[in-house]
């Protein structure tokens, strides 16, 4: 594998998609911004869908039973998001947008006992990201960046930025306390993240993660107040 073909991948896993130049192996992903645009809508082709690794194929059929049973008791939805045809990390990300305004008053909902504003929720959108790559479902990888998908880069470049990746896999390490500013927190979430190319390279990385949400003020969105990639650094591991 060449140089620019390295950095390339290094750039596709975090979430930057092709680049024109490769001068650096050091990935970092722009802040989103409030007032940037979408780019592109999370529109689903038909053969994107049959791309897809169903949660069933990937879990067995009794699993992905009881984890779309979850969603569907925690879900509002009308369209079929807990289906085990969808990709695991698309049900997860149903079961987490449903559990998110949750405030932990109370007892919550079967399925929601993870608290949405906590360190392990945060990670949990950067292992539903690497889950979600896995399955071949990149909408549901671009959308852990918002709602609106990673500002500046539309679904279909950010597909792109993966098209020689096989499969990959990510391992957290230990979370260090969050940060509050500006009306946000922010959780570094420390990774290792493994790759396997078409060609059966395997890569390592080492970096982190800074998920991000917005705390419960006026005017902030239910979208807003859950947790979403923020940014990340990505080196080759040694």
């Amino acid at each position: 594998m060449s140089f620019r073909s390295f950095v390339l991948s290094l750039l596709a896993l975090a979430g930057c998609g092709p680049v024109q130049q490769a001068n650096e192996t050091r990935a970092v992903a722009p802040s989103p911004s409030p007032t940037s645009v979408p780019t592109a809508t999370a529109v689903m082709t038909p053969a994107a869908a049959a791309a897809i690794r169903s949660c069933r194929a990937e879990i067995g059929a009794a699993a992905a039973a009881r984890k779309v049973e979850v969603c569907r008791n925690v879900s509002p939805a009308t369209h079929p998001p807990c289906n085990a045809a969808n990709s695991c990390a698309m049900i997860d990300d149903e079961i987490a947008r449903s559990c998110a305004p949750f405030d932990g008053q109370g007892e919550p909902m079967t399925g929601c006992m993870t608290d949405p504003k906590g360190a392990v929720a945060a990670a949990d959108v950067v292992r539903r990201y690497y889950a979600a790559i896995d399955a071949r479902d990149y909408a549901t990888a671009w959308q852990q960046w918002g709602d609106d998908g990673r500002p500046g880069q539309t679904l279909a470049a950010f597909r792109a930025g993966f098209a020689k990746t096989q499969s990959t896999g990510v391992t957290i390490g230990s979370l260090p306390p969050a940060e509050g500013a500006a009306g946000s927190t922010y959780q570094t979430v420390p990774v290792t993240v493994s790759a396997t190319q078409v060609d059966g390279t395997q890569q390592r990385f080492v970096g982190s993660y800074v998920v991000r949400r917005v705390n419960d003020v006026d005017g902030a969105s239910a979208a807003q107040k859950r947790w979403h990639l923020d940014s990340a650094t990505l080196k080759p591991a040694r």
